[in-house]
């Protein structure tokens, strides 16, 4: 992870080259102006030498010589000295001299200033800016801790800083998920209890109900007998309840692991309606079996029996004596379908799109046995292993459930 691929701190950098190359540019004009007034100065005091002399009668020529020599000797240091001018002289005590001097300086003042200003502003202006995003980011950290996950960090730009905010905005995504699953945690928990409580209250006031007539007539055995029926009736319907919602439960919460195997799809079913048959036996209906006995499925068999089991009870449930249940399968190239048809009352177009509901009874089969569960758990069931549970009815003309699993290979 490289610094330089934050815009801002390529910037900075930039600036501090820029300001690199500024301080010998800076220093080289300085000097070029320093050479410029010695030579001025230079030129100043050549003229006023070369006018005294004149003024005093010596030859042009003489002086032309003199200006132009370059070697000096022990008369010429010894004239200058007595003139007071050696290599002790404070040559600031001159007046052109400390003027240069004075200008120089003043220069070297103004050129140091302005870069220290701009040194000053290019650092300002990148850590204003710094400290301007690492506002925005408290400010959406802030709302993350409270539990607003609405606002986002800065990360649409390269650097090390995004690439941070990036994981931080990833890691918030994550808290947010969590958090809402806790809180569908939370409602559906509340959902079940408010379900269950709301399911056992008619049994439970049934129970006290038959208790309290058992009580009031103990010497009548067939008051007791019959209400002691009654009392069993209620306790299975209670212990078929629980049960129904505690599989739904463990479905819907995802701490179910399906153990798929390769099945005959006839033992399948002849194992999931074995019961069954001898209930719709006493009830005077039948249960069909037709399809390909050598055909086979990947599932789990215990889930896919209990599904497969409550789809025929609830077919047991709304069928008359004498009707039938006829249970087939066919295998397509994707996918392997169990169908469930029976010739019963069908279901009402205001009741199809509800059936699969926790503990819907319809409007029409109330006086049928059941909690309204056994739908609703086959369906968690086929969808948790990958599949699709449909039904089709017509009023007075049935009803057929399909069981679509994709087809392995």
């Amino acid at each position: 992870m490289s610094l330089y691929h934050d815009r801002q701190v390529r910037g900075f950098c930039l600036f501090l080259l820029i300001f690199a190359l500024l301080l010998p540019c800076a220093g080289l004009l300085f000097g070029i102006g320093q050479m410029n007034s010695l030579r001025a100065l230079y030129l100043s005091h050549e003229e006023a030498v070369a006018s005294s002399l004149l003024s005093q009668g010596v030859s042009g020529d003489v002086i032309a010589r003199a200006l132009a020599s370059r070697e000096g000797g022990a008369e010429g240091q010894a004239l200058l000295a007595a003139a007071g001018i050696g290599s002790r002289t404070d040559f600031r005590m001159s007046a052109q001299f400390a003027q240069v001097w004075h200008r120089s300086l003043c220069q070297l003042a103004v050129v140091c200033v302005l870069l220290f200003l701009l040194l000053a502003v290019g650092t300002g202006f990148f850590f204003r800016q710094r400290k301007k995003l690492y506002r925005q980011a408290d400010a959406v950290l802030a709302a993350y801790i409270n539990g607003d996950y609405s606002g986002h960090l800065p990360q649409n730009r390269e650097g090390g800083i995004f690439q941070l905010f990036s994981t931080m905005e990833r890691l918030a995504s994550m808290l947010q998920a969590r958090h809402e699953t806790e809180h569908a945690a939370k409602e559906f928990m509340k959902s079940t209890i408010s379900d269950i409580s709301h399911q056992l209250k008619t049994p439970l006031a049934a129970l006290a109900m038959y208790q309290e007539i058992m009580e009031e007539e103990p010497d009548n055995p067939e008051t007791v007998r019959q209400f002691t029926a009654r009392m069993g009736t209620s306790l299975k319907r209670m212990e078929q309840l629980i049960c129904s919602m505690l599989k739904i439960t463990r479905l819907d919460a995802g701490n179910i692991s399906f153990e798929k195997d390769i099945c005959n799809v006839k033992e399948l079913i002849a194992g999931a309606v074995g019961e069954l048959t001898v209930k719709a036996g006493k009830e005077g209906k039948k249960i069909l079996l037709e399809g390909n006995p050598e055909q086979t499925l990947v599932c789990d068999r215990e889930w896919t029996g209990e599904a497969i089991g409550n789809i025929v009870k609830n077919a047991l449930d709304h069928t008359r004596s004498g009707d039938r249940i006829h249970i087939s399968w066919e295998r397509t190239p994707a996918m392997l379908r169990i169908l469930v048809a029976d010739s019963g009352q069908g279901i009402s177009p205001e009741d199809i799109h509800h059936i699969f509901k926790r503990f819907y009874r319809s409007a029409h089969s109330l006086d049928t046995q059941g909690v309204g569960l056994g739908l609703s758990l086959a369906k968690s069931i086929v969808e948790g292993q990958g599949g699709i549970l449909a039904a089709q009815s017509e009023p007075g003309q049935g009803a057929l459930f399909t069981m679509s699993f994709l087809t392995e290979l």
